[in-house]
């Protein structure tokens, strides 16, 4: 019997730059930011910079991929002779992404389809694609493949922290997080994506500084002196997400970790003021 040919896929919301896509051929559909007189491809035709610059005059909408991309990708990714595709996509509690793939997928009869729900994005959702590619590329089978993604989410906490919560509640993605922050009291929350794959309050700080010592704090008490890997991904301020990432590596038994900036989509939702930590098990 012919050995399967592997395809792994996700979506724009993971993050992912070109060094890592190519590390493990990772292919990237596109989700949308959306203008009054136009729209662009997520990460193709506009970067998280250029959104923040375009926030002071308009807050653009954002849209999921086009059912058309993923056709054609499945289509090339065929004619290419691959039989299995592993697709990862942003959490349906926060997209329509996974709904939308799912019914292309079952289109597609004559290829095996395993339509991931992350339950997470960002670099969270990243990190699945870049472990699931690894494990590919050692020759895992396609099921031990799948299998690992879902094992790699369960061992995952992704948190962040904002300055403001105006983008959040602008764009609908505030989740169960809406009434935590006392404007007054300055009060931050720190906001992780639960296991239903929606955004909630895990805990609250004062102060942004504060609300970061809040975030290690609860990393520190969820993972102890396990072996982790750790993420760090940011708006717009690179400086302070290195700034994070050293001190995650004094602050947990670290095995590597990155930085990432996240992709312009997200940035839409949640401002350049972004600061998150991803830790996941170190397996």
């Amino acid at each position: 019997m012919d050995q399967p040919k592997i395809a792994l896929v996700t979506d724009s919301a993971a993050s992912l730059d070109e060094a890592q896509r190519r590390a493990y051929d990772i292919r990237v559909v596109p989700l949308r930011v959306i203008y009054r007189q136009g729209e662009y491809r997520d990460g193709v035709d506009i970067t998280p910079d250029q959104v923040y610059a375009r926030m002071r005059s308009e807050i653009p909408t954002t849209s999921l991929p086009l059912p058309g991309d993923v056709v054609a990708l499945y289509t090339e990714l065929a004619a290419a002779g691959y039989t299995h595709i592993i697709h990862i996509c942003i959490s349906s509690g926060l997209s329509g992404t996974y709904n939308m793939v799912r019914a292309v997928a079952a289109e597609f009869p004559h290829l095996t389809i395993e339509v991931v729900d992350s339950r997470i994005l960002s670099i969270a959702q990243g990190v699945l694609a870049l472990s699931c590619g690894k494990l590919l590329a050692e020759g895992a089978s396609f099921a031990e493949a799948v299998a690992h993604v879902y094992t790699v989410r369960k061992g995952m906490l992704g948190m962040f922290v904002l300055r403001t919560l105006e983008y959040l509640r602008k764009g609908g993605r505030i989740g169960l997080v809406e009434g935590v922050m006392g404007t007054v009291l300055q009060l931050k929350p720190i906001i992780f994506v639960n296991d239903d794959g929606v955004y909630e309050t895990l805990a609250k700080a004062r102060g942004f500084g504060n609300a970061l010592d809040t975030l290690l704090q609860a990393a520190k008490k969820r993972f102890a002196d396990k072996l982790v890997r750790v993420a760090v991904v940011y708006g717009d301020r690179a400086d302070e997400a290195q700034a994070l990432l050293e001190r995650a590596h004094q602050t947990l038994n670290t095995l590597e970790g990155f930085i990432s900036q996240v992709s312009p989509v997200l940035g839409v939702h949640t401002g350049p003021s972004l600061l998150g930590l991803i830790v996941y098990d170190a397996l």
